[in-house]
């Protein structure tokens, strides 16, 4: 039969398993780099997924809901306060709804799911309507562009990331832009 102070111990023991562990990453000890990386792993994280021997989660990326939820499962667990579908502040006469932002990384993330030829075509006409948006948001510093592009779309890829990765400066604050496309 176990002694009290045995059981006492024991129980102890349990009590620190049952305590919250501290959460060692946070976003200030990640980069605007380290999400980029992340990001270029997409493909990676879905082959996985989809092509795993057990009947487990598979990723039907058919649609910018289901890009935007791979993208969330990807950086959550690095950005510990990546918040999505947040709407910004009005500009004009209209709202944005961003996918994701980081305050702590001055990060916006936007997935855009390219459904044919003609969304193809007109991206860059949507990027930039975004830039327009986020250029007055002063908790943004960066946007990173995930671009989802299945059946190659988008006519000249080159072109398009020349025109967005360009140097930017509104009422003397640097504005970055990140594209990553991906099939």
């Amino acid at each position: 039969m176990p002694k009290e102070s045995e059981i006492a111990d024991v129980l102890g023991g349990l009590a620190s398993l049952a305590s919250p562990k501290p959460h060692v990453s946070t976003a200030t000890q990640k980069s605007v780099e380290d999400v980029r990386g992340a990001l270029e792993e997409f493909g990676e994280c879905v082959r996985y997924l989809n092509t795993r021997r057990s009947a487990g989660a598979v990723l039907q990326l058919d649609s910018e809901a289901a890009v935007q939820d791979a993208i969330f499962l990807i950086l959550r667990p690095w950005v510990p306060d990546l918040v999505p579908e947040t709407p910004t502040e009005k500009t004009g006469n209209r709202y944005s709804i961003r996918d994701f932002a980081t305050k702590a990384l001055r990060v916006v993330i936007e997935a855009k799911f390219v459904r044919d030829r003609q969304h193809g075509k007109g991206i860059s006409a949507e990027l930039h309507d975004d830039i327009e948006v986020y250029r007055h948001n002063p908790n943004c510093d960066t946007i990173i562009f995930f671009i989802y592009d299945p059946d190659s779309n988008i006519p000249d890829e080159r072109q398009l990331r020349r025109t967005i990765e360009q140097s930017r400066t509104y009422d003397g604050r640097p504005l970055r832009c990140v594209l990553i496309l991906k099939p």
